[in-house]
């Protein structure tokens, strides 16, 4: 029985393009400040940094082009190129790491000289600084909001540069007062720049490379399916990423054999899954009809003794008799209460549904439930109703075994 597929895209309020615009704009304007001021102090730090934001925006101008491009289908890549996204996260790292090693160059090999200190430069460090906080918080809340790996990448870049725009004020404040602090902020710099870029770089090869989707997610994913009273078995589950959406795939057997009852199932489930786990774009269910080699019986008692009760969602207690199939041996035997025998209002469909939570294959009745609601609860779940004769659960466990 071939599963379905479904394709779910969430409509997003935080425009990820948008927020690359804002990101190129940024940049701009931190080249702008840090220019000025390495340009009029000579401080090999400053320097550094604004090596730093031309890179950044560098990198912002292809993450917006990451953007546009990461959404597009077509039939050469007909589940979208959302990686995209995430190869524009290893590029990011890539320039991060070439960061890094222009400034370690320059700090260990350029000449020795003095930076010229003004009061209006450690503004405009401090501007500098305020700028990429004030920024990548909000960007980080959007990139998020819409699971998109290269806003995150991105904002979490700007973090890097209001700590790297924090060791600049302290290297020129040292200046100001004598201390030699320049070269030594510029090797603090890349040490920063290399922790954030191995980050990315992990990060965003771990989605290419087509690692599965971490394990919480893929327990409720696994809780849904389980959650399904027709779904006997699960054989496996599994998921990754693309970007920021998430794909998802499982193998389950069904207690249903009919094709029409199956693929609507299947369509229940995807549902359940596109709804309860953020960001899926596609979910696919393969489902097959499960080869019994057990089954599952419940026969209402009056008793513990065993003697069969006349009315089902009255019954005192249930038989959960196993049967196995191939030589007619009974595997297991035991009786348990009616929790829902007290219920004033549909105690028959609450009795139903708690013997489809137990597994139940088979119910074995004196009454017939032809048009109530017991009946629907148990077609739904694939569940067979039989009418029995039997005064005790000897004589049905008996009846049981002649018929299988």
């Amino acid at each position: 029985m071939k599963g379905t597929s479904k394709t779910r895209l969430r409509s997003e309020e935080v425009n990820p393009t948008r927020w690359g615009w804002y990101s190129v704009g940024v940049s701009g304007a931190l080249i702008l400040i840090n220019l000025t001021i390495a340009t009029a102090s000579g401080s090999l730090a400053v320097s550094a940094e604004v090596v730093h934001n031309i890179a950044d925006l560098l990198t912002a101008i292809a993450i917006l082009i990451g953007l546009k491009l990461s959404l597009r289908k077509s039939e050469t890549f007909p589940y979208g190129l959302y990686k995209l996204e995430n190869v524009i996260a290893v590029l990011l790292a890539v320039m991060i790491f070439f960061t890094a090693f222009e400034i370690a160059r320059d700090a260990i090999l350029e000449p020795s000289r003095d930076a010229i200190v003004k009061p209006w430069m450690l503004g405009g460090v401090a501007l500098a600084f305020i700028i990429p906080v004030i920024f990548g918080r909000f960007e980080l809340r959007a990139g998020k909001e819409v699971n998109s790996p290269a806003l995150i990448a991105d904002a979490k870049e700007y973090s890097v540069h209001a700590l790297t725009a924090s060791v600049v004020f302290v290297a020129l404040t040292g200046q100001w007062v004598g201390l030699p602090l320049d070269r030594i902020a510029a090797l603090v710099i890349v040490v920063a720049i290399v922790k954030m870029g191995w980050n990315l770089l992990a990060d965003g090869m771990r989605v290419l490379l087509d690692a599965s989707l971490d394990h919480d997610t893929l327990f409720k994913i696994r809780e849904i399916i389980q959650g399904e009273p027709s779904v006997a078995e699960i054989e496996w589950v599994t998921g990754r990423n693309a970007g920021r959406f998430k794909f998802v795939e499982s193998a389950i057997k069904l207690r249903i054999h009919e094709l029409e009852r199956a693929e609507s199932i299947t369509r229940h489930i995807e549902e359940r899954i596109s709804d309860a786990v953020p960001f899926v774009d596609r979910v696919l269910i393969h489902a097959e009809p499960v080869e019994r080699k057990s089954m599952r019986c419940a026969i209402p008692l009056s008793d513990r003794e065993g003697k069969v009760s006349d009315h089902f969602g009255e019954a005192h207690f249930f038989a959960l008799v196993t049967l196995r199939l191939t030589d007619g041996t009974v595997e297991e035997e035991v009786i348990v209460m009616n929790p829902h025998r007290k219920v004033e209002k549909a105690k028959g469909i609450k009795v139903s549904e708690w013997l489809v939570e137990q597994k139940v294959d088979l119910v074995l009745l004196k009454e017939s439930l032809k048009g109530k609601g017991p009946t629907y609860v148990f077609e739904g779940a694939g569940v067979e109703i039989r009418e029995t004769s039997a005064k005790n659960l000897d004589e049905a466990i008996n009846e049981l075994l002649k018929v299988e």
